[in-house]
């Protein structure tokens, strides 16, 4: 491509490199070992979420050279930068987590500034870790220049002795290991082969889902999000991204241009159909708001609850994300749930072409049992449900892909944070048949809205997974199975239902329904919430007071600014 064909006129980057005004910014790139000619040209910033936390993130930045040469050899300029990540899995359990989703929109927040700070013209911003990929989306959104988004990949799955085994599978081994099921041996051969290679989590957890939504929303090329960290046909994917971000350039097709209310009806159907993680119902309503969307948990739950389930994938399923890539991707999913009407066709995506063009292909693999077609479901309704009553007047939902049992009617065993109910599940301190609430870890709350994986994982490892239910204004991990119903909003540290509990109060699960109620009156409701006192912080500085001072609520995405909606200038425009 000609860089004669961009005129730098109308890029940001031309705040920096034109005109003699301009000659001390361009000492500083000079400086670098930049040309001319490479000055002159459009800026593309490849934004990475590199770090060495865990896996997810380690292959990011040999990824991020490959992407460059491609820049580079359609006439842009590449310009490497990271940001930070906070991995799941390690901050998993403990206080740490706090840190998960506040970090998502600190890594919005950075690359905007990033961009901002140094007018570059296009974004590639690859991650793998769960709230890096809707952080990095985010701010493709909010900046709105030319954008492509790559997913640094999955892990290999890994094997114990003789089956294929997950991460899934050791957090639910602390919960065998606690009532003697298996041995200390077996725990730590376990943990020490689940995880054989570099990638985000194998299954259809959070990092995953997210992956799946950068390509069924548009922002990813197909095919992208669903090969594993180690294969090599990730650098011919990072080459391509680095080439097609220069047509966008060119053609001036941008974020707000891809990512409209259908991509959004899109992603969230492809999160149902895949048996996702409830995060999704959490990040589309984030990433809508980036664009001046109105998208919030209960259009998300509609969508979710007229899709069917096709996906067989871990954790409800059998399996992972190598399977689904290997016998045809998300292309693959997407093709049949357009072919039955349940995806929008005409969507422009990061190709250049519409949805229904990247599909035209695609063509259905009969050879293969982890994707059905759309009109022969493993069950007629998506694999993720919204629920909503007077336990919920702002929303919750519920991950029931692989569930038999919808229902449940219990009694209350209130908690006032997640180390509390764990350490009563590690003692087995309940009983089968109760309804286990976790609460003060919503956003605000917590501050945070940490995942409960460690004590969901705990009681399924405890053979205690269907015989008793959670809710909590905090979240699950993608690899959270059973009856688990997170995001129940408002959140307790506002006022919201959920902080009004007693032990004993009779809490009624309904996920065909879309019910959550408790058998207390209006009236009861409103004279316990009379009494109700806000809890005082342990976080009256930093990072997550912050966080807290500025977060909204769960339905609406927990986001932390006012949005696209409210813009006078796009970034993109300047």
């Amino acid at each position: 491509m000609d860089a004669r064909a961009h005129d730098k006129s109308r890029l940001p980057s031309r705040h920096v490199t034109e005109g003699p005004q301009r000659a001390p910014h361009r000492s500083y790139l000079y400086a670098m070992g930049l040309t001319s000619e490479q000055i002159h040209q459009p800026f593309v910033g490849v934004a990475t979420c590199w770090n060495e936390a865990a896996p997810c993130n380690i292959a990011l930045m040999r990824q991020a050279q490959t992407v460059k040469k491609g820049v580079a050899s359609a006439d842009g300029t590449p310009r490497e930068f990271c940001t930070i990540t906070v991995t799941d899995g390690i901050a998993m359990g403990h206080q740490g987590m706090k840190a998960s989703l506040a970090s998502r929109d600190v890594i919005a927040d950075s690359v905007e500034l990033t961009m901002r700070g140094h007018c570059y013209d296009a974004l590639i911003g690859m991650a793998g870790c769960d709230k890096s990929l809707p952080g990095m989306m985010m701010s493709m959104c909010r900046l709105n220049v030319p954008s492509i988004f790559i997913y640094g990949g999955s892990i290999l799955p890994g094997s114990f002795r003789g089956r294929p085994v997950t991460v899934q599978d050791v957090f639910e081994a602390v919960g065998q290991h606690s009532v003697g099921n298996i041995s200390d041996e077996d725990l730590d051969e376990l943990e020490q082969v689940a995880c054989p290679s570099a990638g985000a989590c194998g299954a259809q957890f959070t990092a995953n889902t997210m992956a799946c939504v950068a390509e069924a929303i548009g922002l990813a090329l197909p095919y992208s999000s669903g090969a594993p960290a180690p294969y090599e046909i990730r650098d011919k994917f990072c080459h391509i991204a680095g080439r097609q971000i220069m047509e966008l350039l060119a053609r001036n097709i941008r974020p707000r241009d891809i990512v409209t209310r259908k991509a959004l009806e899109n992603a969230a159907t492809v999160v149902a159909a895949t048996g996702g993680s409830t995060n999704g119902g959490l990040h589309l309503p984030a990433i809508a708001h980036e664009c001046g969307i109105e998208f919030d948990l209960f259009e998300v739950a509609e969508i979710f609850h007229r899709t069917p389930y096709i996906a067989d994938l871990k954790p409800g399923g059998r399996y992972v994300a190598k399977d689904l890539y290997e016998v045809g991707g998300i292309p693959l999913v997407m093709k049949t749930l357009l072919e039955h009407g349940f995806l929008h066709g005409d969507c422009m995506t990061v190709t250049g072409r519409t949805m229904a063009e990247n599909l035209a292909s695609v063509d259905w693999n009969p050879d293969q049992d982890v994707v059905r077609p759309a009109n022969n479901p493993i069950t007629p309704t998506g694999g993720v449900v919204g629920l909503k009553g007077n336990l919920a007047p702002d929303g919750a939902i519920v991950k029931v892909a692989g569930m038999d049992q919808l229902r449940f009617t219990g009694p209350a065993r209130c908690f006032d944070s997640e180390e509390e109910a764990f350490e009563a599940v590690r003692q087995r301190n309940y009983r089968e048949g109760e309804v286990l609430v976790i609460r003060y870890e919503g956003p605000k709350g917590g501050p945070g809205m940490r995942e409960m994986l460690s004590t969901t994982a705990a009681l399924y490892g405890q053979g205690m997974g269907d015989k008793l239910a959670l809710i909590t204004d905090g979240r699950f991990s993608g690899a959270t199975r059973g009856f688990c119903i997170g995001h129940v909003g408002p959140e307790a540290a506002v006022g919201g239902p959920i902080g009004l509990l007693k032990d004993g109060d009779i809490i009624e699960i309904d996920a065909v329904a879309g019910t959550l109620a408790v058998q207390l009156s209006d009236e009861e409701l409103e004279r316990r919430r009379k009494s109700w006192q806000p809890r005082q912080t342990n976080y009256p500085s930093g990072a997550l007071w912050k966080y807290a001072e500025t977060v909204g609520s769960a339905r609406h995405g927990a986001v932390t600014h006012p949005g696209g909606a409210v813009e006078v200038l796009s970034y993109a425009d300047i």
